[in-house]
């Protein structure tokens, strides 16, 4: 038994400790944390986020015909001020295709650009924002391999052997014409939400004989079909790009049945890099409470969510979406050693009333607006959205691309707070600390030797509030309610 669980059975699981039975006084108003710098858990790549490189109606109905999109509708000192203000410190760009990156060559079997400069604007934010590259994921492949001939809805149109080899070809082609263009691509995935497409949403009744109406460019796969269209996919991707991360399936992870069919075939398994969930304006206790569901089948894989937003009525379920969302991260990544995480959007426009639980920060169309989240904006423009950039910043600024995690003995997991610590390529120490209880709590941490760092605040109002220096091997850190801290060493 160490010192610290002396009183207590050591209970570990996923790279960290709790010692239950402790009884110090603090009440829920602090606890003792062990910080072992020579326990490294897994390494955290970098976060990521989705741009919105085209137009879509307000509440995500439609995909209109004008162009509406990010960079394209900000003046040159606005692109500039968004790579490097917002943009900067993400290591990756989750492009829709289908959806944002929607253009169709002649024949519709190949994604284009829909716009001219549309991917001259993706080149030079991936250059200026210093992000390393793309994560290219289909919300609907090209027209003409779907049923339904359109972006809206359908499946797969065929099932034999030499449907499948065509599409896998074009699937692959379109990589490649990013890659002509200056688009790094490092991540891919074959399809946004494969459940979504054949039935309705929004439970709407469809008469016999006609489709469904669907929001936007949405694609059903069977789990078969999912599993097939990899298998003819993925060898070729290897081949044309062999360090490609690949993950599947943008909706449950290794738990449901498309993970199931992938596992039937071993050489496909073997190719999938990683698991990716979508737990949206979910509550960060989720990945404390139900671990299980998230690592079920996963194999030793790592698992990740590459999508997280607030749904308008999820606004309403969150006491503090704020501190949710950095939980939200940092629970994802202590609890299933997650290697990313994805935030949906940078910029949403003005005139999309989900805009607020989805984005980073809004911009302003040019033109007559019918609506307007923020009247005061200037066309051309953007703003931050606190509520959702103020979680997020501190983690860019201060947790570096390909830090590695470090163990953690907790004395108790507690459900508003939490603490993420890292080591960076250099050698330098991090450490990430939130309260979103209601008074302040006092984390009590110990490390394996004498350390010096500094601390920054972040809260929904305030950026890197300088706090000073602490030193020494104990180290008492009170953090305020609805904030977080982080501790680096310099």
């Amino acid at each position: 038994m160490t010192p610290m669980c002396a009183k207590s059975v050591r209970l570990f699981f996923c790279g960290f400790a709790v010692c239950a039975g402790l009884s110090h006084g603090y009440a829920q108003d602090g606890g003792d944390y062990r910080i072992h710098t020579d326990q490294p858990q897994q390494v955290i790549k970098g976060l990521g986020f989705e741009i919105q490189s085209d137009s879509i109606g307000s509440l995500n109905l439609g995909m209109p015909e004008d162009v509406i999109a990010v960079p394209h509708d900000l003046t040159p000192s606005e692109k500039t001020r968004l790579y490097k203000q917002m943009l900067h410190g993400f290591r990756y760009t989750r492009l829709a295709l289908g959806l944002y990156l929607r253009g169709l060559d002649a024949d519709q079997k190949h994604i284009v650009e829909r716009y001219p400069g549309q991917l001259r604007d993706l080149r030079t934010m991936q250059k200026v924002a210093g992000i390393e590259g793309f994560d290219a994921e289909y919300w609907s492949p090209p027209p003409f391999w779907k049923d339904s001939k359109s972006y809206y809805g359908g499946t797969v149109a065929g099932h034999d052997a030499a449907f499948f080899d065509a599409f896998s070809d074009a699937l692959v082609q379109d990589v490649r014409y990013l890659e002509a263009n200056g688009l790094h691509v490092v991540q891919w995935g074959l399809q946004n939400e494969p459940v979504f497409g054949v039935t309705p949403l929004n439970g709407e009744k469809v008469k016999n004989g006609e489709r469904p109406k669907m929001p936007y460019g949405i694609m059903f796969y069977s789990p078969e079909d999912y599993a097939t269209t990899l298998k003819y996919t993925v060898p070729k991707l290897r081949a044309f790009k062999p360090m490609l991360h690949i993950h599947a399936n943008s909706w449950d992870g290794p738990a449901g049945k498309y993970a199931e069919e992938i596992r039937k075939d071993p050489e496909l398994l073997k190719n999938i890099d990683a698991w990716s969930w979508h737990q949206v304006g979910s509550n960060s206790n989720a990945q404390i409470d139900d671990r299980e569901k998230y690592l079920k089948g996963a194999g030793g894989k790592p698992v990740y969510s590459n999508e997280f937003e607030y749904q308008p009525a999820d606004l309403k379920k969150i006491d503090s979406p704020f501190m949710n969302t950095g939980q939200s991260l940092m629970n994802w990544m202590v609890f299933e050693n997650s290697p990313t995480w994805f935030w949906l959007h940078a910029l949403k426009p003005v005139t999309n009333m989900e805009a607020s639980g989805y984005a980073l920060g809004f911009w302003r169309p040019a033109g007559v607006l019918t609506s307007n989240l923020r009247p005061n904006l200037q066309a051309g423009h953007w703003e931050f959205n606190p509520q959702n950039w103020n979680a997020l910043a501190g983690f860019l600024k201060y947790l570096p691309w390909d830090s590695t995690r470090l163990t953690v003995d907790e004395s108790t997991v507690q459900h508003d707070q939490r603490v993420l610590v890292w080591k960076s390529k250099k050698g330098k120490l991090g450490i990430a600390l939130s309260n979103r209880g209601t008074k302040p709590y006092t984390f009590h941490l110990r490390t394996d030797g004498r350390v010096a760092v500094v601390g920054h605040r972040y809260t929904v109002t305030t950026l890197d509030a300088a706090l000073g220096k602490k030193t020494g091997d104990a180290l008492s850190i009170t953090v305020e309610p609805q904030s977080y801290e982080f501790w680096v060493a310099r």
